[in-house]
């Protein structure tokens, strides 16, 4: 009998993608998690890939990640850079034999929970290419030389892998080089980078994500011909995030996502999804759906990179007056809306402004 784990895989995760697109949902995410799973019998049998490990602790430097159901949704201008590098990419023989392609590197840079991670999967699944992923501040090994062993080791692997090779956490050991304070095993370690990038052939997909580009040495900028500062989300953004993970796509609540996309300025995607698919789990597991006024409550609470979830209990005075008052500041919104939202008069609303203002 024979086995195939990894084929397995990415046929399972093609199908998943064609579900995604039929709007499958649910089908998708039930046929991603199975394949997390990792085939345990069929790896206890050997079957599985033979992926590069770290001589000491035997933990493998890759992961075979699978190609996204989540949407990826990007304010315009990295849009445009993604579309580009994947048509790139798609056509690199063309380019090739006309004398005029260029590494296929692109640099993703940014706050955490702006969708990196996702963008990198999302860009596999585009040109339907099997998805690695090195996080390289695991790479890093106590032992002397073992750091830079590991990453040749990935450099190595991917290239007859046809694959997109995925290098998250890039500021973890591309950092400056003439940094003093570091060790003189990391600047080699750099330099093991710089010769890696340099090996691959102009086929082989490279993406990198930092969330400190200032760290990254200017010799691993040069070696990414496509970069992407990805932001946090503008308002359009906000809105279909919202619409997406709150509402599920449903047009009719589109006024409520615009709302929360109004006062929710300076949240990062991931603290939409977070905030988002938790008011779901209350709705579900209560068998009624949070009322507005306790979204918009956990979103006045949140900083990015920091969600406060839906709360279980009704909101008190206090609620109200915090709630009134980051509307009326932060949205902009009349009182006479307010009070709506949060289900008081409009002369409550008028107090609660009041007691805020007078502190």
């Amino acid at each position: 009998m024979s086995a195939d784990y990894t084929s397995l895989r990415r046929i399972g995760n093609e199908f998943a993608k064609q579900l995604a697109k039929q709007n499958d949902h649910d089908g998708a995410k039930a046929i991603q998690a199975i394949l997390r799973k990792r085939g345990v019998p069929l790896q206890a049998s050997g079957y599985a890939e033979a992926l590069p490990r770290d001589a000491a602790s035997r933990l493998p430097l890759l992961e075979e990640g699978q190609w996204p159901t989540t949407p990826i949704m990007l304010n315009g201008e990295p849009g445009a850079t993604i579309s580009q590098f994947i048509d790139d990419a798609k056509h690199i023989d063309l380019l090739s034999e006309k004398g005029v392609s260029a590494r296929l590197g692109l640099l993703l840079y940014g706050p955490p929970g702006t969708g990196k991670s996702l963008l990198a999967g999302h860009v596999a699944a585009s040109l339907g290419r099997p998805f690695y992923i090195a996080r390289l501040d695991s790479l890093i090994s106590s032992r002397l030389g073992e750091t830079a062993k590991n990453i040749r080791g990935v450099f190595e692997y991917v290239p007859a892998k046809k694959a997109v090779l995925f290098l998250d956490e890039m500021d973890a050991i591309a950092k400056v080089r003439d940094d003093r304070h570091e060790l003189g095993e990391l600047k080699r370690v750099v330099n093991t980078v710089l010769q890696g990038l340099d090996s691959l052939t102009d086929d082989v997909v490279t993406i990198a994500a930092t969330n400190h580009p200032h760290l990254l040495d200017p010799a691993i900028w040069r070696r990414f011909p496509y970069k992407a500062e990805i932001s946090l989300p503008d308002r359009d953004v906000r809105e279909s995030l919202w619409l997406h993970f709150l509402y599920e796509g449903q047009e009719a609540r589109r006024d409520e996502a615009t709302l929360l996309a109004q006062v929710s300025d300076g949240l990062n995607g991931a603290d939409i999804e977070n905030i988002g698919l938790a008011a779901r789990r209350r709705a579900i597991l209560s068998g009624a759906e949070p009322a507005l006024a306790k979204i918009l409550l956990a979103v006045s609470g949140s900083r990015s990179g920091s969600a406060r979830l839906i709360g279980n209990d009704d909101l008190d005075a206090q609620a109200k007056r915090t709630l009134s008052s980051f509307l009326s500041d932060k949205g902009g919104i009349n009182q006479a809306e307010i009070a709506r939202i949060i289900g008081v008069s409009r002369q409550m609303v008028n107090k609660y402004l009041k007691e805020v203002q007078d502190g």
